[in-house]
C-alpha cells in the first residue's frame, strides 16, 4: 500500500503518556529515572562481572550476558524519551523517530525472546544431559544461538515494519501510549487496519505465545529430571531456573497479552507494557545476583580486584 508525501501529511505524533496531571508527570520522572539508572548500572555490573571473570567460558552465564546487553539497548530505546518528556511536559515525536521506536523495539525485544528460550535449552542440556552438556553446548554452537537469535529479531522487526511503513497518517496524530507501539499507531492510520492487526497479531502474539509453551514445556522435562538428582541438586538447579522462569513470566506474560488478542487498545495496554519495557530489565540483575551464587563471587572478586588496583595506584 503505497502513498505520496501528500497522503501521509503527519509529520509529528503526540505521546498522550501515562498522565496528564503534572504532579503525577513529576513523580514518574523521578521513578522512572531511578528505573533507568537501575537498569544500567545493574546490567552493565551484570555485564562487566561476566566477561571479566570465568564465568564467560559457561553457556548459561555467556547467554546471560547478551541478554544483559539486550535489556540495555531494549529500555534505551524509548525510556530516555519517556522520561525527558515527563521532564519537559513535551510530548511530540516525529514521524521518522516513531518508525525508528517501532523497528528498534521489535528488533531487540525478539531477541531477547530468542536467548531467553536458547538459556531453557541451555538448562535443560545442563540437567537432563549434564556428562555431554559442554560437548553440546560448545562455543562454536552458544554463537550459532545468538547469532541466529540476532537473525530472528531482524526478520521480526522488518515484518513488523513494513506493515505500517506504508500506512497512511493524516488525521489524528495523538497515540495514547508512552512511547510508538504498532496497535496505537494501526489506531490512528487512514485506512482500514483490521487485516494488518491480524497479521500483527499472527507474527508478535503467536510468537510470544509458542515461545512460552516451549519454555514451560521445557522446565516440566526439568522437574521430571530432577526426580532423580540428589537434594543438593534439586536445590541448586531449581534456583537457577527459578530466577530464569521469573524473567519469563515479567516479560512474556504482558508481552503476551498485549499481543495475543484482537487488534484493539485498551488503557490497561501503557500499565502491562511497564513490565516488559522497564520492570523486567530492571529486576533482571537483581533476580540473577541475589539468587545465584556463582554470580554473587564473580561480581565480589571482579569489582574488589578493580578497587584493590586502583587504590594500589
Amino acid at each position: 500500500m503505497k502513498h505520496t508525501d501528500s497522503q501521509r501529511n503527519v509529520s509529528e505524533f503526540i505521546l498522550l503518556g501515562l498522565s496528564s496531571v503534572r504532579n503525577l508527570q513529576i513523580f514518574c520522572f523521578m521513578f522512572f529515572l531511578l528505573c533507568y539508572v537501575a537498569i544500567l548500572v545493574g546490567n552493565l555490573l551484570i555485564l562487566i562481572s561476566i566477561r571479566c571473570s570465568a564465568l564467560f567460558n559457561q553457556p548459561m552465564y555467556y547467554f546471560l550476558s547478551h541478554l544483559s546487553s539486550m535489556y540495555i539497548c531494549y529500555t534505551s530505546c524509548m525510556t530516555p524519551k519517556l522520561i525527558g518528556d515527563l521532564l519537559t511536559g513535551r510530548k511530540m515525536i516525529s514521524y521518522n523517530d516513531c518508525m525508528l521506536q517501532v523497528f528498534s523495539m521489535h528488533f531487540f525485544g525478539m531477541i531477547e525472546i530468542f536467548i531467553l528460550t536458547v538459556m531453557a535449552f541451555d538448562r535443560c542440556v545442563a540437567i537432563c544431559k549434564p556428562l555431554h552438556y559442554m560437548i553440546i553446548m560448545n562455543r562454536t554452537r552458544c554463537n550459532i544461538l545468538v547469532l541466529t537469535a540476532w537473525a530472528g529479531g531482524a526478520f521480526h522487526s522488518f515484518s513488523q515494519f513494513s506493515l505500517i511503513i506504508w500506512l497512511p497518517f493524516c488525521g489524528s496524530s495523538e497515540i495514547d501510549h508512552y512511547y510508538c507501539d504498532i496497535f496505537p499507531l494501526l489506531k490512528v492510520a487512514c485506512v482500514d487496519t483490521y487485516i494488518i492487526g491480524i497479521l500483527v497479531v499472527a507474527n508478535s502474539g503467536v510468537v510470544a505465545l509458542v515461545t512460552f509453551v516451549l519454555l514451560f514445556g521445557s522446565y516440566i522435562i526439568i522437574l521430571c529430571t530432577l526426580r532423580n538428582h540428589s537434594a543438593e541438586g534439586k536445590r541448586k538447579a531449581l534456583s537457577t531456573c527459578g530466577s530464569h522462569i521469573t524473567v519469563v513470566i515479567l516479560f512474556l506474560g504482558p508481552s503476551i497479552f498485549a499481543y495475543l488478542r484482537p487488534p484493539t487498545t485498551f488503557s490497561e495496554d501503557k500499565i502491562f507494557a511497564l513490565f516488559y519495557t522497564i520492570i523486567a530489565p530492571m529486576f533482571n540483575p537483581i533476580i540473577y545476583t541475589l539468587r545465584n551464587t556463582e554470580m554473587k563471587k564473580a561480581v565480589r572478586k571482579v569489582w574488589c580486584q578493580k578497587i584493590f588496583f586502583r587504590t594500589r595506584t
